[in-house]
């Protein structure tokens, strides 16, 4: 096993590093985030524009048929920014799902338009705002002549308020989970932005919202095995982008303990600012170095499920507790809305519950390492 960045990786990196310091400056980032500004339709274009939405798709759908560690090395560095927005909810998550699910006709109408920005589709998947899984999943699905009848609400939905399609969960009649292309503009579509200490979230309800059987993602009942086999490939790619939330964290408050000068000496000097600052460290090397192992499983077509499940769990750990012990080193300083480590909070506390909260994933690690024999 080898993760060492290739050439190409590195330039991909710089590329990505220089695009965000052009594009959106860490002061300018931090200000969208006090303004709650989680979507920025102009600098989505332009990172279709670079083709870093839909990286891991095939060429034949406008993708860049890139490498899950390609496409890790970029999300990293979106990440240091943080940068909102819809990059993986949409461009890596959704396009997934499409393509591990959908018909042949989904996938060239829906795909290609993923890749180059017109259309942002976005996962609607857990009723819950805290829980995941199938179990999460309330709202119903009532069979109509033509289809379905999707009705209920989604409480907390990642990046929903820049939606303009989402992919619905929701149960039918028979207890199974479908997942369904829902139009934003559907008559009995509502989007609610969620407000609070976070960014980006929205409340969506579907009432009595009719879908035809060619919206349908996937065999009927069985939706949710189409979420699982995408979350493999799409979630050490999440955990890339707190990788790198997680470096900027660590070397920002390395470089204030150097800066920061009480009783006439660096904070540096101090054991205790010594010990927050390790303990970034250590929350980093471990995220770092199982994102980047199950990426290389990914690539090696090796079973990476385990891993995808770990990776979760330890990346968004590390996110939040790197903020905890960076809060300690800044103080009050760094609570102030226009300090860089805020809007790395705000963030952080999102990113943490999204997709399943580190107990989730524990416990679904070890599931796919020690399946449960069924009678």
């Amino acid at each position: 096993m080898d993760l060492k960045l290739n050439d190409d990786q590195n330039m991909m990196k710089k590329v990505a590093a220089d695009f965000l310091k052009a594009e959106a400056p860490s002061h300018v980032i931090t200000d969208w985030y006090q303004k709650k500004i989680a979507h920025l339709p102009e600098i989505y274009k332009k990172t279709a524009g670079v083709g870093w939405l839909g990286m891991t798709l095939p060429d034949e759908f406008g993708g860049g048929g890139s490498s899950a560690t390609d496409c890790g090395v970029v999300f990293e560095e979106l990440g240091r920014g943080p940068l909102p927005g819809p990059f993986f909810s949409c461009g890596v998550l959704a396009a997934q799902i499409l393509l591990d699910g959908g018909s042949a006709a989904q996938q060239k109408a829906w795909l290609p338009k993923i890749c180059d920005g017109s259309a942002i589709v976005i996962p609607a998947l857990s009723d819950d705002p805290i829980q995941f899984g199938p179990k999460s999943v309330a709202t119903r699905a009532t069979k109509s002549a033509s289809g379905f009848t999707l009705s209920g609400t989604k409480r907390y939905v990642q990046d929903g308020d820049a939606a303009s399609h989402f992919i619905c969960a929701a149960r039918t009649d028979s207890g199974g989970v479908i997942l369904a292309l829902v139009d934003r503009q559907a008559p009995g579509v509502a989007v609610k932005a969620v407000s609070g200490f976070m960014i980006g979230a929205a409340e969506v309800s579907f009432t009595n919202v009719a879908v035809g059987a060619d919206a349908l993602i996937g065999a009927l009942d069985e939706g949710w095995p189409v979420v699982l086999a995408a979350l493999t490939k799409a979630l050490p790619i999440l955990c890339a982008y707190q990788v790198g939330a997680c470096q900027e964290i660590f070397e920002m408050t390395n470089e204030y303990t150097r800066t920061r000068v009480v009783f006439g000496q660096p904070i540096g000097r101090f054991q205790r600012v010594q010990d927050h600052c390790v303990d970034i460290s250590i929350h980093l090397d471990g995220a770092r170095w199982i994102t980047y192992e199950t990426l290389w499983k990914l690539d090696s077509g090796i079973a990476a499920t385990a891993g995808a499940h770990q990776s979760k769990a330890v990346a968004s750990e590390a996110y939040y507790q790197s903020c905890h012990f960076a809060h300690m080193v800044f103080a009050g300083a760094g609570t102030d809305y226009k300090h860089p480590l805020m809007a790395h909070s705000v963030l952080a506390h999102a990113l943490y519950q999204y997709l399943g909260t580190p107990l989730f994933h524990k416990r679904a690690m070890i599931d796919a390492m020690y399946p449960r024999k069924t009678a």
